[in-house]
């Protein structure tokens, strides 16, 4: 497995600097001929990650930075997503496909982000999300 692409990041709490940051790593997934699919769920996780990050880790504080690393190998994308905030258990996230959450917002970018991505998981403190990808895997819910 050859190594591509390494690099990390802090960029500014804000949404513009996350976009500029998403779109880098899905232009280094399409110079490297990742399908549309692929490149499709790992843009909607990433812009989900990045804005769970400055809205709810770091709540838009803009004196806070998100530290993002990617690394893309020929076959896996994996991305660290990190806020400043004091974290969270996702376990507490509720489900957003029960009946009583149908109307609430929260818990829908995590759910996407499960259904996209191969590999996710918080570190225990719950500021930082991992996120990997393998290439042409769908998961299977």
């Amino acid at each position: 497995m050859a190594q591509l692409v390494q690099f990390d990041i802090w960029i500014p709490n804000d949404t513009a600097e996350a976009r500029d940051v998403q779109e880098r790593i899905i232009g280094l997934m399409e110079q490297n001929a990742w399908p549309m699919r692929d490149c499709f769920g790992v843009r909607l996780s990433l812009e989900e990650a990045l804005v769970n990050a400055i809205k709810h880790g770091n709540r838009m504080d803009p004196d806070k930075k998100v530290y993002v690393a990617c690394e893309l190998t020929d076959d896996e994308v994996k991305v660290v997503i990190e806020d400043q905030g004091d974290g969270f258990k996702v376990e507490g996230v509720p489900d957003p496909t029960d009946d009583e959450n149908l109307e609430k917002p929260s818990g829908r970018g995590i759910m996407l982000i499960r259904s996209f991505m191969t590999g996710f998981r918080y570190n225990d403190k719950g500021n930082q999300l991992t996120m990997s990808k393998k290439l042409g895997v769908v998961n299977e819910e």
